[in-house]
């Protein structure tokens, strides 16, 4: 077995500096290769130039979102315990996180995908499904979210686990195959020049490519067996439970964000398709497009999480605090970058995707309004991340829930009754405002202690 020394040499010894750029460029490469394919259903049923099929993938797009936060419950709530276990020197604690981690995202992720088959109609419907896009976007979603949803779930759950341990660019590996087969397979499953099976062809190769990615995973596991701490058997099941308490608290913040999210999602998309499939086509490609930063900032989040948890629990906190002072600085950087490019450019961005004019006119619009909450988001995410590294619940908490979905919902009531369809955009840049504000007064308040 590799010494510890090796192994956990990033979260001790390495300059903070070089140790965080060894976590976060790997995480964040696979947070860029993972929405290169998200964007690849967006573009390549957009080349088919039917607005309806861009708005089905909106419509979808909610119920995709609802795996992400099964996976953090348990990915980043096993990652954070299994590197603060690393932290206490307790390799074996770390071996039994891994192995009930798995096993409890596969089970959840089982449950997920049958009660989403049995509530699709309804689930569609509340999304914004309408009687020109619910089977296109039922057709999607088959395939991403019944048939491959665990294989999403596990892909994303694995990578946390292997990058908890040092491991960053093993993880990015992992999750970049799933990406680059997705881009491969993606206009051979949409164009009618190929198989002609539009967005369902695109949940088809969605579905393909995180199961490639998985089995990646399974195999890194077995063949670095006496090198990992990691552990997938089920014969260890029973001794493990005993940290299922630590990892669903700590998990729990990341996972109720993104079960908002769900929320928040869901009613701009019924808001919008108030209007025009011609706006919700908009808004399909704007999500796509504010994904930049906001991939960027939670790669930059799940890099320092190993490393701000490891720290943590063996007691560093100067070089916690300067790990994340400088990958907080890394993500705010390229927000406010993006956030000029998007300013000067978004009726060419939105181009990129389709080719209908109003469709692009709606689409730079959002984007523009949108996109001035990135800055502000970039930092709540290692903020969030930070707490529960740290394993606060309250304050991770509280701030996952004022990011998402309980501020969101009332604020569009109140912009789309004062300013109609454009006023729905400027939610998420107040929700975000008033989450950054609480987050730096919880951190101030730890920092003083």
């Amino acid at each position: 077995m590799r010494k510890a020394a090796d192994r956990t040499a990033v979260f001790e010894t390495i300059p903070v500096r070089r140790a965080v750029c060894m976590q976060i460029v790997p995480a964040v490469a696979s947070q860029m290769i993972a929405l290169v394919y998200n964007l690849a259903d967006t573009y390549f049923v957009g080349l088919l130039n039917e607005p309806h099929q861009t708005a089905a993938i909106t419509v979808a797009y909610p119920s995709f979102v609802m795996l992400t936060a099964i996976s953090n419950l348990f990915g980043v709530g096993g990652a954070s315990a299994l590197s603060r276990a690393l932290g206490r020197r307790d390799p074996e604690a770390a071996g039994r996180i891994a192995a009930f981690s798995f096993w409890g995202g596969l089970a959840s992720a089982l449950i997920f995908s049958l009660l989403f088959f049995a509530l699709a109609r309804p689930v569609l419907t509340l999304c914004g499904a309408t009687g020109d896009t619910y089977d296109t976007a039922f057709g999607y979603a088959m395939w991403v979210v019944v048939i491959g949803g665990p294989a999403t779930i596990l892909g994303t759950l694995l990578a946390n686990l292997v990058r908890a341990e040092g491991s960053a660019s093993s993880a990015s590996a992992g999750l970049s195959l799933g990406g680059i087969l997705n881009l491969i397979l993606d206009p051979f499953f949409v164009l009618p020049q190929f198989l002609g099976l539009g967005a369902a062809g695109a949940g088809m190769a969605t579905a393909l490519s995180n199961l490639a990615a998985v089995l990646y995973f399974l195999i890194y596991i077995r063949r670095k067996r006496g090198q990992t701490v990691l552990r997938a058997g089920i014969s260890i099941l029973p001794e493990a439970a005993r940290h299922a308490k630590e990892i669903l608290f700590t998990g729990f913040p990341s996972a109720v964000q993104y079960a908002l999210t769900v929320v928040a999602v869901a009613a701009q998309s019924r808001f919008v398709s108030l209007y025009t499939t011609e706006a919700m086509a908009a808004l399909g490609i704007v999500k796509k497009l504010d994904q930049l930063p906001l991939y960027f900032s939670i790669g930059v989040a799940n890099g320092l999480l190993p490393l701000l948890a490891y720290n943590f629990a063996s007691g560093n906190q100067e070089r916690r605090r300067k790990a994340f002072s400088f990958g907080c600085a890394v993500s705010l950087s390229f927000a406010l970058f993006c956030l000029v490019c998007y300013e000067l450019f978004a009726p060419q961005l939105a181009a990129l995707f389709i080719s209908d004019p109003l469709t692009i006119e709606y689409g730079a619009g959002f984007l523009r309004r949108m996109v001035t909450a990135m800055p502000m988001m970039s930092l709540c995410y290692p903020m969030i991340l930070q707490f529960q590294a740290m394993g606060r619940l309250k304050e991770s908490l509280i701030c996952s829930v004022l990011r998402k979905g309980v501020l969101d919902v009332p604020l569009l009531f109140i912009m789309n009754g004062l300013f109609g369809l454009y006023g729905c955009m400027w939610v998420q840049p107040i929700v975000d405002g008033i989450s950054l504000v609480v987050a730096g007064s919880f951190y101030a308040r730890l920092r003083k202690r």
